[in-house]
């Protein structure tokens, strides 16, 4: 199982928010590359950054962070967050970034997603799907569509997709513990690579996952409270 430690940017900042509301901020770091560093010296081998500002705006915000967090670490980095044409898309991958995700473009116009995997190809290329209840929300968490998780990710498998970061917003930030089943139903019905996002917040959390077949998870809140030690994790999950 991939571990994925969670940097959310916002105003060049690492902060983590709770439930995704963006008025319940917590800030950890003025200096986003160097968490990533701590990161990779602790055993990380992929990280996952947020632009959460972007994610609202609709267009990259925090290029120059993410420039230098790409430029700090030697492992492979994903980002998302208000990336939402080719353009931006290419640009991303020229800052370093290995993989990019699309969240809300990727809903609300799954051809452009069909499009980017060909011209990009597979492994560049991450969905979001941020479910509540098991129903789609869009542009930064702030609507909830009519279309389920299930049946999001198999369109987007039809259109060459292999990567799924999923989201359960009701645990994100809440350090309540992750959706496992419906995660695992999920990576059941699909057969994708279905990676697990909101509410790890202990070891036994992450043993859940694994034991559940689970193909990767990312870990936000827990790692700055010091409820994981990243190295013991990256050594019983990811070996």
């Amino acid at each position: 199982m991939q571990l994925y430690p969670a940097i959310d940017m916002k105003n060049g900042q690492c902060v983590r928010l709770r439930q995704g509301a963006f008025k319940d901020i917590t800030i950890y770091s003025d200096a986003p590359e160097k968490v990533a560093a701590h990161w990779q010296e602790k055993g990380a081998s992929f990280l996952h950054l947020v632009d959460l500002d972007g994610a609202l705006a609709g267009y990259s915000v925090n290029e120059e962070v993410i420039r230098r967090i790409a430029d700090t670490v030697s492992i492979p980095i994903e980002i998302g967050g208000g990336i939402r044409s080719g353009e931006a898309v290419e640009r991303m991958l020229g800052l370093g970034v290995r993989r990019v995700i699309i969240g809300t473009k990727a809903v609300e116009h799954p051809e452009f997603l069909r499009d980017i995997v060909r011209t990009f190809g597979e492994e560049a290329i991450v969905a979001g799907v941020d479910a509540k209840d098991g129903m789609v929300a869009v542009e930064g968490w702030e609507k909830v569509s009519s279309l389920t998780a299930r049946d999001l990710c198999l369109t987007m498998k039809e259109y060459g997709v292999r990567h799924i970061v999923y989201t359960d917003i009701s645990r994100d930030g809440m350090l309540s513990g992750p959706n496992v089943e419906a995660t695992r139903k999920l990576t059941e019905e699909t057969g994708l690579d279905i990676i697990a996002s909101g509410g790890v917040s202990c070891m036994e959390d992450l043993k859940c996952l694994h034991e559940a077949g689970i193909r990767g998870a990312i870990i936000g809140k827990a790692l700055y409270e010091n409820r994981i030690d990243l190295a013991e994790a990256v050594r019983l999950y990811e070996a």
